[in-house]
């Protein structure tokens, strides 16, 4: 099996606001002294792994990331008897396994209960939680030092294994991640355009003085998106317990995920869903090199060349160009491209799951 499996594809979206910054506009990003729109990989991971594609693929391998689980504890304690101040003070030791609560006194809304960072929970440590819940449940007394240790390697839980957890105040249970996201830009110059527009009162009709009910701007910007991805396929099957058939179901999920998801920012306004267009897949155990050096000069449409043959081409170029002064950086490579119609999601499936 080869260690590494890197992925380049190029997507086109429409008009959008798939990821916003903090002033609500798209993300954007200087490359090559150029402004390009930008997607964060944390915005793509978090819509694959929430994705029907994933979740359906994957049922039963999902991992749940939450401040909350406390509360969710103290919900179970509650229905199976348990008085209030009591169930929280279990609540509050079990959650605090995954992390330090925000705060002890505070409980109008739970904030005793919850911790200060987002955990990632694996379904091991889910199940081990609420059965400790249960069984404290029954007999009426506390959970022990013992029974606390409910921390777990979540091998069970894919979309941890494959985007890593970080527990600062466990790091024993920490996760390497199997896969490395890079975020995703433009290949060419973009600009973020604002889309101003008034809404109609419908009870404004035939009145003299009726104007826009409401009036607002949007940032908006649309392109051609290269996105980089590096799998460690060795490290992806240990992670998972050396489970080789469930590796290939993550595998497979990852690429339907990678190609057919786009996140979920305004969809409703901007119905920006799209595949991708071209898809490489490359394999091998060379050390790993993104090819977005393709793009420091942002591409450019001529007549008979669009946006997305251009970009085709600069990636090959880049390519052929680190094979010839580095040697061949990898042992196999596979492609599909829309445009032309060339190869399919299920070859570049079969060919990462070394089918």
């Amino acid at each position: 099996m080869s260690r590494f499996v890197q992925l380049h594809l190029l997507t086109s979206y429409p008009p959008a606001n798939l990821n916003r910054d903090d002033t609500g506009r798209p993300k954007t990003a200087l490359v090559g002294e150029a402004l390009r729109l930008r997607i964060s990989s944390q915005s793509l991971k978090r819509a694959w792994r929430t994705s029907e594609t994933f979740q359906e693929a994957l049922a039963g391998h999902i991992g749940t990331r939450t401040k909350r689980m406390g509360g969710e504890i103290l919900a179970l304690l509650r229905e199976r008897g348990i008085a209030e101040k009591t169930a929280r003070e279990w609540a509050r030791a079990m959650a605090g396994q995954f992390g330090k609560i925000k705060s002890e006194k505070k409980t109008e809304h739970n904030e005793d209960l919850e911790i200060e960072q987002l955990a990632h929970f694996g379904p091991e440590e889910r199940e081990a939680v609420i059965a400790l819940a249960g069984v404290c449940a029954e007999r009426g007394s506390g959970p022990s030092t013992e029974e606390l240790d409910l921390l777990r390697k979540p091998a069970r839980a894919a979309d941890i294994v494959m985007f890593g957890r970080m527990l600062a105040d466990a790091p024993a249970y920490n996760v390497e991640a199997a896969i490395q996201v890079a975020h995703a830009f433009t290949v060419h110059k973009a600009a973020v355009e604002d889309d101003y527009f008034s809404a109609v009162d419908d009870l404004n009709d035939g009145r003299e003085d009726a104007g826009a009910g409401h009036i607002g701007e949007r940032g908006y910007g649309a392109g051609v998106f290269y996105l980089y991805l590096c799998i460690n396929r060795e490290l992806l099957q240990e992670n998972l317990g050396g489970d080789a058939e469930l590796t290939g179901r993550a595998l497979e999920a990852l690429l339907h995920a990678v190609t057919k998801v786009a996140p979920t920012g305004m969809q409703n306004s901007f119905a920006s869903r799209a595949y991708a267009a071209f898809a490489l897949a490359e394999k091998g155990d060379q050390q790993p090199r993104s090819l977005a050096q393709a793009f420091l000069k942002p591409v450019r449409a001529r007549e008979d060349w669009s946006l997305l043959d251009a970009a085709v081409g600069a990636l090959d170029r880049r390519c052929e160009n680190f094979d010839q002064v580095y040697g061949a950086c990898a042992t196999g490579r596979y492609r599909f491209n829309v445009e032309t119609g060339e190869g399919s999601l299920q070859g570049l499936t079969d060919f990462v799951k070394g089918v």
